[in-house]
């Protein structure tokens, strides 16, 4: 048998030795996403909230609870809504931990993002975006003075009453910091609670065929109850701005003026404790 030539040995090298040319394999197509049901929508809502402000809520129920079984009265007790993580003398241990907390509370946002985009929507579905910055600022600063005011009004008397603890709305040792950490921190909470309460929750609770009025009160329920901590005073508080940024939502279809308006809120709430808890004799928690 005579040796095969060099042109033979190129042809069964290229061909697989089977005198055919194979052609060469294909990647493996994406699979296209499954259309999204109501069974996992449901499933999706609940991971998210269970993820992010469900589990603040469980937790606020039970301070709650340790609060009214404690000997003290309500207002005897104090809730603290940013503290130091690490000792006075370690500040660049407690500005690292404070930073890190802040990136990672923005996970459940980047993850509703990320969903949505998933459902053929994105953020600018809720109007989650820089489009209408004048608007969107304009709006915010007066819904915060509105609101603002109202819930100072609520917290002094529900304090009087003894329906609400004292709340300190920093606790940061005195590092030059604190003031950056607690803007953050102020931004931070409008960003997670109205992009997930209010833009979302809602958008989910209508694709699930729930009407406006049902959304609105569970989306104000879930606002209420994580903050129910602060005590029943603060939980009718909250429900009643949950509903009012409800039907700001619906009438506009924005939640950038609420993220604004949250966020000037806690600034104002923030900030202002550094530099009036202890000097006026009204707000609850200081000296005189």
């Amino acid at each position: 048998m005579s040796e095969p030539t060099s042109d033979e040995r190129d042809r069964r090298s290229t061909d697989g030795g089977h005198g055919l040319s194979s052609p060469p394999p294909e990647a493996p197509a994406l699979l296209a996403a499954a259309p999204l049901t109501r069974r996992m929508l449901v499933g999706e809502v609940l991971l998210v909230l269970a993820l992010s402000l469900a589990a603040s809520a469980v937790a606020a129920l039970i301070s709650f609870v340790g609060s009214l079984t404690a000997p003290e009265a309500l207002a005897q007790q104090t809730a603290s809504l940013v503290g130091s993580q690490a000792a006075a003398e370690r500040p660049w241990l407690d500005l690292s931990r404070q930073l890190a907390s802040l990136v990672f509370a923005m996970a459940p946002v980047a993850l509703v993002v990320y969903l949505m985009h998933r459902s053929r929507e994105s953020a600018r579905t809720i109007g989650f975006d820089a489009t209408r910055p004048g608007r969107d600022l304009l709006g915010g600063a007066g819904l915060a003075a509105l609101i603002g005011g109202g819930g100072l009004a609520v917290y002094l008397v529900s304090y009087q009453l003894g329906l609400s603890v004292t709340v300190a709305p920093s606790s940061l040792n005195d590092h030059w910091w604190a003031v950056p950490v607690l803007l953050l921190q102020a931004v931070k909470n409008g960003v997670l609670e109205e992009v997930i309460v209010v833009g979302y929750l809602m958008l989910r609770l209508d694709r699930l065929g729930w009407s406006p009025m049902r959304a609105a009160v569970a989306s104000s329920l879930l606002r209420a109850t994580y903050h129910i901590y602060q005590g029943a005073g603060m939980f009718f508080g909250n429900l009643v701005m949950g509903l009012v940024f409800c039907w700001i939502y619906r009438r506009y279809g924005r939640v950038m003026p609420l993220v604004v308006a949250h966020s000037l809120i806690d600034i104002v709430a923030f900030v202002g404790s550094v530099y009036l808890v202890g000097h006026v004799d009204w707000l609850p928690g200081s000296g005189g």
